[in-house]
């Protein structure tokens, strides 16, 4: 179980979500968690850098999000951040910087660490995803 600790699976460094991930030793202890985390620290983000855009949801002011996504909150878009056009949000959901979320891509209590990308057709669900993580889309053909 030690390869499954956080200190030993993810840079914390890059990711909004530090403090949070540091008060358990699994990853897995964190995803109850996520939803009142993201209501605290929405309150605290740099109103310089975030704007709460609806009932808890806070996005980056440089983050591009396509008119086409659907954002339910608790939610938390970081910096440079790019929602692709169709991407579901379902709430419970940090993105952080640098992000590509892609087009048909669906989130649920998440916390995608900064550099991410989940770029097309993927389903991301109770899951926390490091550093420079990338997800492919696979096809299957019958």
């Amino acid at each position: 179980m030690e390869n499954c600790k956080i200190c030993n699976l993810y840079n914390l460094e890059e990711t909004i979500a530090k403090d949070l991930l540091e008060t358990v030793t699994y990853p897995w202890e964190v995803l109850s968690r996520i939803n009142d985390y993201i209501l605290e620290l929405g309150k605290q983000l740099d109103p310089r850098i975030y704007e709460q855009v609806k009932k808890d949801v806070w996005i980056a002011k440089n983050a591009t999000v396509m008119p086409s996504a659907y954002l339910d909150g608790p939610a938390i878009i970081g910096e440079n951040t790019q929602i692709r056009h169709c991407a579901f949000i379902r709430g419970k959901v940090i993105v952080g910087n640098n992000c590509v979320v892609g087009n048909s891509t669906e989130l649920k209590n998440v916390i995608l660490f900064n550099e991410v990308q989940v770029p097309h057709y993927n389903y991301v669900g109770d899951s926390i995803l490091g550093y420079k993580a990338h997800m492919g889309a696979r096809f299957y053909y019958f």
